[in-house]
């Protein structure tokens, strides 16, 4: 005797993946704001408080980078 099994997976549709790509272009766009927001804060102070903070004006973008994105 033979028995057939239908196995039915699920696969998002074209709404569900343009929502998640819309998703994931505002996380990215509100990522992008906040290392802006960052950069611009830290290039506000003056090179003393830079110092006593122990950052070099040229380790700026680095530490944003760090700070919003993680890596």
């Amino acid at each position: 005797m033979a028995y057939a099994t239908q196995t039915n997976s699920f696969d998002a549709g074209i709404a569900d993946r343009m929502v998640d790509v819309f998703r994931t272009w505002i996380e990215a766009r509100e990522q992008r704001r906040m290392y802006r927001q960052t950069v611009r804060e830290l290039r506000a102070l003056s090179g003393r408080e830079l110092a006593d903070l122990g950052i070099a004006p040229g380790e700026i973008a680095h530490l944003a980078h760090m700070a919003t994105f993680g890596k």
